[in-house]
């Protein structure tokens, strides 16, 4: 009872979260646990059927429409057909890692969940507690972390498969995560050094009101929200969010015209299902991620902050819920957008755009924290003035290397052109071989009548 004071204060920071969740019952945790199964379930099942809808829409054609009102039962009848499918595990495979391996791809996607604040201090059954399953210092490293140990179940899925496209579906899985998520944490130092927290609690009170200012008489306010003050941070995760879960226009792992179906590709029933959620629930839990970081968390937009009670009570998780859809639907449109890339750009894309790009931002913030800390010192100047000749050495390096390569192609086109043959950017095949058409290269010598007369003794 003595701590109720501090519970009025809505849990604005990581200690008196943190002791809040401590002091639950384990009834209570254990309903907070069911809750965020059955949302991450139920969410699942919404926007697969929102996602066939949309993409059915741009693309002229209905979408389900049978199985239930508007086709919303059809994502739980495909469940129960894979349910209900024959478990086919083909000979040679590793059975105990090709058991394991969707277990592993799917349950850190659960648990990242876990440190996702959905709303503020409610009351559920008499007790005050905050809508958020468990608050650590290093709340945003744990996501990470578990990111990384899901993609050991793709890459398992493909090695213990035995199949030339599955292993080649884990392998491109394994360096794309490598490079997306490197990126990816680089996008989040801006936001540690702003809101000084790792702890997600933190970050959203960081993002609750911005420095004030006066124009024309009125006091104002810088936005408050990252997403805002650090525009290429919130762009540079929007990419790598799409990446890491494997998306298109970055599904490489599982690019059907070359690999049949990826790391899964010898997966049926229940296997090949807990993929499928695995994906579905790791798009939730970045976009949720990204509603925590930048988008002002469970905080309502302006205007409706005008009204007192937007921020307290139940209300936050609508707001919470409006954010986090409106992103699942930006992965639906991409997907019905954009065509898949090739492999060799979605590398350079990964390691010489959004890495280079990571590092120069983060940096930049850290001498802008560093100058607003210090004033006019002459530290400040020096930090201001190293970071400013890095960012002009780096264009005029990334112009001088643009010329080069144009120059090079030039070249090449103009050597091309002289010997009247054209010039192919990467080792491809011929593109008429006579094996295309069923004409073998060297066909066997046909056999003479005395032969045949011998070996069958006519």
């Amino acid at each position: 009872m003595t701590a109720q004071p501090g519970l009025a204060r809505l849990a604005s920071g990581s200690v008196t979260t943190t002791a809040l969740i401590d002091h639950d019952p384990w009834w209570l945790t254990a309903i907070k646990v069911l809750i965020v199964f059955v949302f991450l379930l139920l969410t699942t099942l919404f926007m697969i059927w929102a996602e066939r809808r949309v993409i059915g829409r741009m693309q002229q054609r209905p979408g389900p429409n049978r199985a239930g009102k508007f086709g919303l039962l059809q994502s739980l009848m495909d469940g129960i057909k894979l349910a209900l499918m024959e478990d086919i595990v083909p000979r040679g495979v590793d059975k105990v890692l090709f058991v394991l391996a969707p277990a592993i791809a799917a349950i850190p996607a659960f648990i990242s969940f876990a440190i996702i604040p959905v709303g503020p201090v409610v009351s559920i059954f008499g007790h005050r507690t905050p809508l958020q399953l468990a608050n650590l210092p290093v709340a945003v490293l744990l996501v990470l972390a578990m990111s990384s140990m899901g993609v050991y179940g793709i890459v398992l899925a493909g090695w213990s498969s035995t199949s030339p496209y599955s292993l080649l579906g884990g392998l491109r899985s394994s360096a794309q995560v490598i490079s997306y998520e490197i990126a990816m944490g680089l996008s989040f130092v801006p936001v540690f050094l702003y809101a000084g927290s790792l702890n997600t609690a933190q970050i959203v009170a960081a993002q609750a009101h911005g420095a004030s200012f006066r124009l024309l008489g009125a006091t104002l306010h810088w936005p408050s929200w990252f997403a805002v003050l650090l525009l290429p941070s919130f762009l540079i995760y929007l990419t790598t969010m799409v990446g890491e879960t494997n998306r298109l226009p970055f599904d490489l792992p599982e690019g059907e015209g070359e690999l049949v179906a990826g790391f899964h590709t010898e997966y049926s029933s229940l296997k090949f299902a807990l993929f499928y959620l695995a994906e579905y629930v790791n798009m939730i839990t970045v976009s949720a991620l990204a509603t925590t970081l930048f988008l002002g968390g469970w905080r309502a937009v302006w205007p409706i902050t005008i009204w007192s009670g937007a921020n307290s009570g139940w209300w936050p998780v609508l707001w919470f819920l409006i954010k986090i859809s409106l992103l699942l639907f930006g992965f639906i449109w991409l997907r019905g957008t954009l065509p898949r890339i090739r492999y060799d750009q979605l590398m350079a894309l990964g390691w010489k755009v959004l890495i280079p790009a990571a590092l120069a931002w983060a940096l930049l913030i850290a001498a802008l924290r560093v100058i607003r800390r210090e004033g006019n010192s002459p530290a400040a100047d020096i930090v201001l003035a190293g970071v400013a000749a890095v960012v002009v050495l780096a264009l005029l390096a990334a112009d001088v290397s643009a010329e080069r390569r144009a120059q090079r192609l030039a070249e090449a086109d103009a050597e091309a052109e002289a010997d009247g043959s054209q010039p192919v950017a990467f080792p491809v095949p011929p593109p008429d071989l006579p094996h295309y058409h069923g004409i073998l290269a060297e066909p066997p010598p046909a056999a003479d009548d005395a032969s045949v007369r011998e070996v069958t003794g006519a």
